[in-house]
């Protein structure tokens, strides 16, 4: 069983043949008469209408399913869910706070189970982030996308998806929030051409084709809201940021944004942002990815 957990649970090739087919439109409808499960227990705006309008479009359909309405680890344990709902339905999606909680339907489930996001990981917008480059340069390898900010669940799982499709990374992230050793060991073993970790936002941004960022203080890390804020202070991605990368760079941001806090106005409502067409890459994304796995796992 196929499940999708983080990005490198697909093989190079296979990023590129779930991104091609979140360009096509010839999907057909493989979920026809079968119902895909999308399990919240945290806030969706992007992950759930894209989630519902995907399945919609490849034929099935959706129940979205609220944590009050389950209780994972309270009522019901992850493992049990997944083995009930796998009797109901062709997909799991779960946006969790613990990353173990997927592992936990993941591991006795029937059928795939996706990460809708976790601590640890963000792995379909990760893909929206890769499609939506692709969109803009054409050919990824080669490119060098820039962090700024906290390494957190979505610099992680952008990071392995650009290493899998051959890109440069670095890194501009504050003393202790940065990846660690392990983490660029295995950015480089997939596959990335250099990975560079600084202490500055501009020299982190300097020559680079996208900029990324994300909010200092994730869902889950609110108690840390204070000192995050001291820690991350100087790290907003302003013009004076955006004036050192490539000519032609891009700017993204995996939305909800606080304007005037991790970016200022004038760059995520400028013309370098890409960040709409990036949110509505979610939906093509995750269709593209509930595609494959539909066929994957009836190989």
């Amino acid at each position: 069983m196929r499940h999708f957990l983080d990005v490198d649970d697909l093989a190079a090739p296979e990023l590129v043949e779930v991104l091609d087919r979140a360009d096509r439109q010839d999907h057909g409808l493989p979920l026809h008469g079968k119902g895909v499960a999308l399990l919240f227990a945290k806030p969706s705006l992007r992950t759930r209408h894209s989630c519902e309008m995907g399945v919609i479009q490849l034929g099935g359909h959706p129940v979205s399913v609220r944590p009050d309405e389950i209780g994972v680890n309270d009522r019901e344990t992850p493992a049990d869910i997944a083995r009930v709902l796998a009797g109901y339905h062709a997909l799991l999606g779960a946006r969790v706070f613990a990353h173990a909680d997927l592992v936990g339907m993941a591991e006795p489930a029937a059928v795939p189970v996706i990460n809708l996001l976790s601590d640890d990981a963000h792995p379909c917008q990760a893909l929206t982030d890769l499609l939506t480059m692709r969109q803009v340069f054409g050919e990824l390898q080669g490119r060098t996308v820039a962090w700024i900010g906290d390494h957190n669940n979505v610099a992680r799982s952008l990071a392995l998806g650009a290493s899998l499709s051959g890109m440069a990374l670095r890194f501009g992230c504050p003393e202790g929030y940065g990846p660690s050793p392990t983490d660029i060991d295995q950015f480089l073993a997939l596959g990335a051409l250099d990975v560079t970790v600084v202490h500055r936002p501009e020299e982190a941004a300097k020559g680079a084709d996208a900029v990324h960022t994300d909010v200092w203080t994730s869902m889950g890390f609110e108690a840390e809201a204070d000192d995050r804020d001291r820690a991350f202070e100087g790290f907003m991605v302003d013009d004076a940021v955006m004036a050192g990368a490539h000519d032609g760079a891009v700017f993204m941001h995996c939305l909800p944004a606080h304007r005037g806090e991790e970016v200022s106005a004038t760059v995520i409502d400028g013309p370098a942002s890409v960040v709409i067409q990036q949110a509505h890459n979610r939906l093509h994304a995750f269709r593209a990815l509930a595609w494959w796995l539909a066929e994957e796992n009836h190989r």
